[in-house]
């Protein structure tokens, strides 16, 4: 099993991170969504191997085949984690792609670390910039929103997340966007994560600022988003992160869920291809 080692402070016990990888030629480091894991790539892993790309995806600590502390769930910690993984895998020219909460991972990266090692970012249905609303950030979402679903997540996991799901891939009663079967695999992707990790990193991902982080990234950047995403807004994700690096190539992807990488695969990963090989 693949795994690199990595601590949360000096003096903490060191935790295994998971990650997979196929493939040669330039790096390409794939970050999941929450609650899921790096299987919630595998369409994208079946294809970019086939052009002279190495595939790299690991399991964000708490998740997935990954350690499961208590606590440090906090954006500095799991930002450290990528770059011990691209540390110890001696990486340069890597592609940095962020999906959903991963999008927190990219730019706090490149605000931590800088972008020496860094060639292109992606943000792909990014919780970026803020999602929680305070005074200068009023679009944002009350805290009492999150509050509600950390309540839910402990009443009954297994409940909240199945109808998570069904808005994660924008499945109501007009529309079955995806098929039962995959509903099923989303949901058994989700529970293998810890409990306390899914709460944890809800506050992480609901309360942590990126602005100033993404204000430092000079590199190529490509944003995707979909103008239906019920789960992160366009408007208060997409759209004003794009406004936060300008010279970013901004993608919208009309009727799109928040998870696209399921029901706009083939388009997503055309974009993607085009976006790491140019």
């Amino acid at each position: 099993m693949n795994t690199i080692k990595s601590k949360s402070s000096p003096g903490a016990d060191a935790i295994e991170i998971f990650y997979q990888e196929y493939g040669t030629g330039k790096p390409v480091i794939f970050i999941h969504g929450w609650p899921l894991n790096h299987e919630m790539w595998e369409y994208q892993l079946t294809e970019l191997p086939k052009h002279n790309l190495r595939f790299i995806a690991y399991d964000r600590r708490g998740f997935g085949k990954s350690g499961r502390p208590w606590e440090s769930y906090d954006y500095d910690t799991l930002a450290s984690d990528l770059h011990e993984l691209i540390t110890q895998l001696d990486l340069t020219f890597v592609t940095l792609v962020g999906f959903s909460m991963g999008g927190g991972e990219v730019a706090r990266y490149i605000g931590k670390y800088g972008s020496d090692n860094i060639e292109k970012v992606v943000f792909v249905s990014s919780v970026t910039p803020f999602r929680l609303q305070t005074d200068d950030n009023p679009e944002g979402s009350e805290k009492a929103t999150f509050d509600a679903t950390i309540e839910k997540l402990k009443a009954d996991r297994p409940a909240f997340l199945v109808e998570f799901g069904k808005k994660f891939y924008g499945v109501d009663k007009k529309s079955e966007a995806v098929s039962q079967a995959l509903l099923d695999w989303n949901q058994a992707l989700c529970l293998m994560s810890s409990s306390k990790a899914s709460m944890d990193c809800v506050r992480s991902f609901t309360e942590t600022d990126f602005r100033d982080d993404l204000k430092k990234i000079n590199i190529p950047t490509l944003i995707i988003h979909g103008d239906a995403d019920a789960i992160v807004p366009i408007k208060v994700s997409g759209d004003k992160t794009a406004a936060l690096i300008p010279h970013a190539e901004y993608k919208v992807y009309a009727g799109a869920p928040h998870g696209l990488f399921i029901t706009d695969k083939d388009k997503l990963t055309a974009d993607l291809l085009a976006f790491i090989t140019a």
